[in-house]
């Protein structure tokens, strides 16, 4: 059986490969966020809003999670991807009704999801009435009324999904969720479900929190950082000015990535004279050439040898006063990673035994460490139990509640952790529930929802009949193209709210809304008068969020506006929740959230401070681990997963390009690569191109293959690909999502998360 998605119109010019770069930023970062803020703001408007970026009195950025620095910070406290996300927020491009009545939605859906990005700002609501051939303008009233009639019309609330993005504000979040559990369904699901989920999972199994456990301050602090699975030059840029501060202070840092990461080799900080005029910043002291899916295999080769050398020689290496008196399963632990089996670990990472042991010893020796990760890690069918892999050795050091030390999951979406924090998931614990009903006099469901996996197959199966969405490109961002986008056509009703187009759009239901919505970096002026939001970054730090500029269209409604509207429209005004009050006043949403939230508590007042709060962590704060069974931390004794590849198969990995954020491709240049004017390309080693008797440059067609009972083997095939020579792991492979996302098989996911396995794809190479 082949499961192949419908082909677009490919608009790129012929590929141009250069060499890949050796240091990241510099001149040529500033030189492209002022050139993409001018294409898109013009020249004025381009230094009014960078200027408010990250700022205390200006907006969070858009672009991702990375903190702000407490204190003083730079003029320009932003990053290149940063100034793209805001440009493309901030443009002055429009699409209004004579667009749509232009542009029918069969021309639509043959353009690329750059081509559609790169159109503007949506400027007022439109729909798509069955059988329609373009969408047309709608009222705001009519929108909400025919939303509430369409979820009014279902057997049950559960045959509703509504999904999140990691963009929504605190505030926006916290009424959703609210709105959803009022409406009487648990189906939340969001973009977390494909990204960090394995990391939330094993965090809270091992630690009590599905958080990560240090500050900003601690990587100044830390004298070892090891960055894992994880390519700060491009998804977190402002991390390398962090790494920067730590080799400075005396730091060393170990990359463990199948790729050569620019951002890890060197960095030019633009800030600094060093990085425009001089070599800049070595950063890897050490860098791992790990095979795909082999970091699970690496720390428990860590775990072995520190526990070897414990023994040799007592109380140096491990911290046993904190294993003792903090920890539990230790024993088990000990024992397990005691036999570990040195075949299968050299199979797995692909690395020399001595690269290893030199590793280990840098744990051994550091008195103050770090562990940072990312999706090279968390998109795995064993993505949970190499987390819980890395919370061993950290655990085995003390390496958590002290300074300068802990666990660092790095999310991408800018507000996704604060969006899971104010109860969007699909699993929210009683307590939280039980303060919600107190609080709004309404009744949550008790059954866990759906997540997104769960959500796609309850749409393809005609489970799930309305799909709304909150932020975000659903149709591309998830796995499995064909089927996704399958499931979203069976739908009654697709509702997305939006600030600009995307693939989602015309991947639509029987009916489809498209509700515009202000961006971050605009005025949001309600009743009560001018309006702020709130986010949390990766680090827990809550602040505000201020927009400066005019909304792009007097049309335009906030989140907030959005999502009360469309509740007043299903439940009517004896509702018990007072949505007209909380959408005119955001103190009064933040008013609730500290009596539901924990850790919230006089959360107005807490979140004016300069420089926000941060939100309680216990094993960070206290050394405690309330949330897991017994208030220990957890000791996990995990079987080895060797991922092992049939002859003439490649291990394929999905990644971002330089110019793109998630799903939004601002470009198709990834200058750090060396790949430009193209995104359907392949990155294989020299060594497996040989093997497999392809040539550097030809094309080729990906095939994954699945087995699916009773059907046997399905193929998934993405076609019109270009193979480049590339430095990445021998036996591995590389591809941007979301081209390559129709190889990811929806029930290919990781063990306890569910998290699609985006990192670990099998595909073979097929020469067209």
């Amino acid at each position: 059986m082949v499961s192949t998605p419908p082909e677009r119109d490919v608009v790129e010019s012929e590929l141009d490969v250069t060499p890949r770069k050796q240091w990241a930023a510099g001149i040529p970062g500033v030189a492209v966020s002022l050139r993409r803020g001018v294409e898109q703001m013009g020249a004025v408007r381009t230094a009014r809003t960078l200027r408010l970026l990250n700022q205390r009195e200006g907006f969070d950025c858009p672009g991702c999670a990375w903190p702000e620095p407490r204190g003083g910070r730079h003029v320009a406290e932003f990053c290149e991807n940063g100034a793209k996300a805001v440009a493309e927020e901030a443009t002055r491009r429009r699409v209004g009704p004579e667009f749509f009545a232009t542009h029918s939605i069969a021309a639509l859906a043959e353009k690329t999801d750059y081509w559609l990005g790169q159109q503007g700002r949506i400027t007022q609501p439109v729909v798509l009435r069955p059988g329609a051939t373009h969408y047309e303008p709608i009222e705001w009233s009519e929108a909400y009324s025919l939303i509430a009639a369409q979820l009014r019309a279902l057997s049950t609330p559960d045959e509703a999904v509504f999904y999140t993005s990691g963009r929504t504000s605190n505030e926006a979040a916290f009424l959703y969720q609210l709105l959803v559990r009022s409406f009487g369904t648990n189906n939340l699901p969001d973009c977390s479900n494909m990204c960090h989920e394995s990391s939330g999972a094993a965090l809270a199994e091992t630690t009590g929190v599905g958080k990560g456990s240090v500050s900003l301050a601690d990587i100044a602090l830390a004298d070892l950082v090891v960055v894992v699975g994880q390519n700060p030059g491009t998804n977190h840029p402002r991390m390398l000015s962090a790494l920067e501060q730590a080799k400075e202070a005396g730091a060393q840092i170990i990359a463990v990535n199948p790729l050569p990461e620019a951002g890890l080799l060197r960095f030019k900080n633009p800030q600094k004279v060093r990085g425009v005029l001089g070599k800049g910043t070595a950063l890897a002291d050490v860098f791992c050439q790990i095979r795909l899916g082999g970091d699970q295999a690496l720390f428990q080769a860590i775990g072995h040898l520190l526990l070897r050398w414990e023994a040799e020689r007592p109380g140096t290496v491990v911290d046993r006063e904190f294993v003792d008196s903090r920890t539990e399963g230790f024993d088990a632990y000990a024992a397990h990673v005691a036999e570990v089996d040195w075949d299968a670990v050299d199979t797995a990472t692909g690395l020399d035994r001595q690269e290893v042991e030199r590793v280990a010893r840098m744990f051994a020796d550091s008195s103050r460490i770090i562990v940072c990760w990312a999706m090279g890690l968390t998109q795995h069918k064993h993505s949970v139990p190499t987390i819980r892999e890395i919370a061993n050795v950290v655990l085995l050091r003390g390496m958590i509640g002290k300074p300068g030390a802990g666990l660092c999951p790095v999310r991408g979406h800018s507000n996704v952790q604060g969006d899971r924090t104010m109860g969007i998931w699909e699993k929210m614990p009683e307590k939280f529930l039980a303060a919600l009903d107190t609080e709004f006099g309404i009744t949550s469901p008790r059954s866990h929802g759906l997540d997104t996996v769960g959500s796609i197959r309850a749409m393809r199966d005609g489970k799930a009949k309305v799909f709304m969405a909150v932020g975000g490109n659903f149709a591309s961002a998830s796995p499995d193209t064909a089927v996704t986008e399958a499931a979203l056509r069976a739908c009654d009703l697709t509702v997305h709210v939006s600030t600009k187009l995307n693939r989602s759009h015309v991947v639509h239901g029987r009916t489809a809304l498209i509700l515009p919505t202000r961006g971050r970096t605009e005025r949001d002026e309600q009743a009560a008068g001018e309006q702020f939001v709130t986010v949390e970054d990766s680090m827990s730090v809550v602040h505000r969020s201020r927009g400066r500029l005019e909304p792009a269209s007097e049309h335009l409604v906030s989140e907030v506006g959005i999502v009360c509207g469309v509740a007043q429209a299903l439940f009517g005004p004896s509702h018990p929740v007072p949505w007209a009050e909380l959408s005119g006043d955001y103190d009064l949403i933040r008013d609730r959230i500290s009596r539901v939230v924990p850790g919230c508590a006089d959360y107005n007042a807490r979140v004016r401070e300069p420089d926000g709060f941060v939100l309680p962590h216990a094993p960070r704060d206290s050394r405690e681990f309330t949330g897991t069974r017994d208030d220990r931390a957890v000791f996990t004794a995990n079987p080895l997963t060797v991922l092992r590849v049939p002859p003439g198969r490649l291990l394929l990995q999905t990644l971002r390009s330089h110019d793109q954020y998630n799903t939004t491709i601002y470009g198709l240049d990834d200058r750090y690569r060396g790949i430009k004017d193209a995104r359907r390309v392949v990155l294989v080693n020299p060594a497996d191109i040989a093997e497999l008797g392809l040539a550097d440059g030809q094309m080729v067609t990906l095939v994954s293959e699945w087995p699916e009972d009773p059907t046997g083997v399905v193929e998934r095939h993405a076609h019109r690909f270009r193979v480049v020579a590339y430095d990445t792991a021998v036996g591995c492979a590389a591809a941007y999502f979301p081209e390559a996302n129709s190889l990811i098989p929806l029930d290919s996911t990781a063990d306890t998360s569910n998290t699609p396995t985006s990192k670990s794809v099998v595909v073979r190479l097929d020469p067209e």
